[in-house]
């Protein structure tokens, strides 16, 4: 299968050292706006074009695009992608907006291709580990405690480097959140309260958030984001449950104890980017509807218009 993959960052580079490990799939392009970064990271990963321009990219001889750009071309660049005939895989967030969420949808199933979003979070062997635990009715949610804490009072991406777009605590950060508490606790989020700090004077955006979230079979979630953390950095979820309380920090997990719980065997990876990737070309080859399409994700992006309403009339 081939793919093109759409930006040389952080993020484009965690993808295509996934994809080193997928057999059958080859990178056959890379679209940066730089010429010479893009042409750098061609070099380093052996893809054989390089472009400028999603448009000319989309005219090679390619199944699937992988998009790896900032927030606000997410939904449109979908589109286009689609309208091109090509299965696409965005990365978290679908959108910017519920509007243009719900604009992707409707391409999606008039071409029928392949859409599916980043909600890394459900790939993640830690979190596959505790979703397989609820299948098994061993385990059910009563609350999720979840911290997002980064340091960004300048607009950095996550390898320190500068970042030519805003990054946002609500529709970037918060949906993986608000996606994994409905995908775990198997219930449509019902009820969603937020409140935000005061807007950075030069990033335009609040550095702090807080949201409160109410699933309709009464799990609850309360979540914390804050660009302000000076370390550690990173999300962390607490799942507390009937059985037990489980912490899990990226690919990693514990119990409520701090004792460690051996997930390598939860899945071939121990990368969640990589078993993401997976399940999009698996999907593709197989015809079906990936895990985190973009319908099965579209309600997240729902609670977040919901919440960015509340915010705006804070």
């Amino acid at each position: 299968m081939k793919v093109i993959v759409v930006g040389p960052g952080a993020f484009g580079i965690k993808h295509l050292d996934g994809i080193k490990n997928i057999d059958g799939v080859e990178v056959v392009a890379l679209v940066g706006r730089t010429p010479e970064k893009t042409q750098k990271v061609a070099d380093d990963y052996a893809i054989p074009q390089v472009f400028t321009s999603l448009d000319d990219a989309l005219k090679i001889d390619a199944d699937a695009v992988i998009l790896c750009t900032p927030t606000q071309q997410h939904a449109a660049q979908s589109i286009q992608c689609m309208e091109a005939g090509k299965h696409v895989q965005v990365e978290i967030p679908l959108a910017d907006s519920w509007e243009n969420s719900l604009k992707v949808v409707e391409v999606q199933k008039r071409t029928g291709l392949t859409c599916m979003v980043g909600h890394t979070r459900r790939f993640n062997p830690s979190h596959q580990w505790v979703n397989n635990k609820i299948s098994a009715k061993e385990f059910n949610i009563q609350q999720m405690d979840v911290q997002t804490y980064f340091f960004r009072r300048k607009n950095i991406n996550a390898k320190g480097e500068a970042r030519s777009w805003t990054d946002h605590l609500l529709w970037h950060h918060a949906a993986h959140t608000v996606d994994l508490f409905a995908y775990q606790a198997g219930a449509k989020v019902v009820k969603a309260n937020a409140i935000q700090g005061p807007i950075h004077p030069e990033l335009g955006i609040a550095l702090d958030m807080s949201i409160q979230l109410l699933a309709e079979n009464g799990a609850i979630c309360t979540l914390s984001l804050s660009f302000n953390n000076d370390g550690p950095l990173g999300t962390f979820f607490r799942y507390i449950g009937d059985t037990g309380t489980y912490i899990a920090r990226y690919d990693d997990l514990v119990d409520g104890k701090e004792n460690a719980i051996d997930v390598s065997a939860v899945d071939v990876s121990m990368n969640g980017i990589e078993l993401q990737d997976r399940e999009f070309f698996t999907a593709i080859k197989e015809g079906r509807e990936p895990n985190s399409s973009v319908e099965q994700v579209l309600d997240c992006y729902r609670v977040l218009h919901d919440l960015e309403q509340q915010l705006n009339n804070q």
